[in-house]
């Protein structure tokens, strides 16, 4: 037999497959290890019932509704029109790719980091540039801004908090990065809810940057990783070119009906042991940081849901160990945006 034509480009590629292992805590894949409250799955099998009921119909494959609770809820005034939802974030990140990346044009992202924005760039046709943080795991804006003017990038990933190394990214570095990036800035913010209390948000930078775009996700703070829930928000016109690539009616009536639910139980999530999670995560991070500090010559700076440690003085080749879990293309119309040729 044949070998099957797969794409030159795949060939020495493997699929992804973080082991998925029968425990109550599963580090690997940064799962909140609280199921949803009785309140919330009654909540949540009331909607499916509802939803099912129409089953016969496609969904709204705008997500008009579900979109206007998400913009609720991150407030920052913003309105259904900038606000985006796919089937995890991964999904979100997969369409900004297909919409602003492509075969000749490059994606940059800075390492440590999420490791998904680099292979889905590559499985996009996207070519990947990566970027070194500093030994301490932060980013100095020049030394960021350099970079992209040297690259230019039509998509630059900045996670914050990051995974894995738990550091946020300060707002003057995502200006820096928004006043020199030629396209698209996406900031993932999976991890918002856990940052350390008073960590801003690139949420309210969104009015001064219309190539800004955050993302977010229910899987981790709501505790829906199993729900695929993923969203961003951003000028009406990014928006506007994602209705180019997503497939149609890409979100289900009960995936949207499940979120909605979830929405709506925010508060009470918030004060159940799924949202309680948060807060614990940010107390027991910093018990292990001081742990780590009493150890000589190790740093750990951290600021969301991951702590990582490097030592003071590392030796020539080593690599940070992660010590918990957190985690130039040409320019379109309508804009500016950098919309992919064809």
């Amino acid at each position: 037999m044949s070998p099957l034509p797969v794409r030159d480009d795949l060939k020495d590629l493997h699929p992804y497959g973080a082991p998925q292992i029968d425990v109550p805590v599963r580090l690997n894949t940064n799962e909140n290890p609280y199921p949803p409250s009785p309140r919330l799955r009654q909540a949540v099998a009331d909607a499916v019932a509802e939803a099912a009921a129409t089953l016969n119909r496609y969904p709204d494959r705008d997500a008009v509704e579900l979109r206007k609770d998400l913009a609720d809820y991150l407030g920052h005034g913003l309105t259904a029109a900038q606000i985006w939802a796919a089937n995890g974030s991964n999904e979100v990140i997969q369409q900004l790719l297909q919409a602003f990346g492509g075969p000749g044009r490059r994606a940059l992202g800075f390492e440590p980091g999420y490791s998904m924005h680099s292979l889905i760039a590559r499985v996009t046709c996207t070519g990947w540039v990566a970027a070194d943080r500093d030994e301490h795991f932060g980013l100095d804006p020049r030394r960021a801004a350099r970079v992209i003017r040297d690259t230019g990038p039509s998509l630059v990933f900045l996670t914050s908090p990051n995974n894995p190394t738990g550091t946020a990214a300060p707002l003057p570095l995502i200006e820096a990065i928004c006043d020199t990036a030629p396209g698209l800035v996406v900031i993932d913010e999976a991890y918002a809810e856990f940052a350390r209390e008073g960590t801003p948000s690139a949420l309210t930078l969104l009015p001064r940057y219309p190539h800004l775009v955050v993302t977010r996700t229910m899987s981790k703070a709501f505790a829906l990783a199993g729900a695929r829930i993923g969203y961003l928000a951003a000028a009406p016109e990014v928006i506007g070119k994602l209705l180019l690539v997503r497939l149609p009616y890409h979100l289900s009536a009960v995936t949207q009906a499940v979120a909605r639910a979830a929405l709506a139980h925010a508060a009470e999530r918030r004060a159940g042991r799924a949202g309680r999670l948060a807060p614990a995560a940010r107390a027991g991070r910093g018990g292990l940081r001081r742990e780590l500090r009493a150890v000589r010559r190790v740093r750990v700076p951290a600021r969301g849901l991951a702590a990582a440690a490097r030592p003071r003085r590392p030796r020539p080749g080593g690599r940070a160990a992660a010590l918990a879990a957190g985690h130039g293309g040409d320019a379109g119309g309508d804009g500016g945006l950098p919309l992919r040729p064809g």
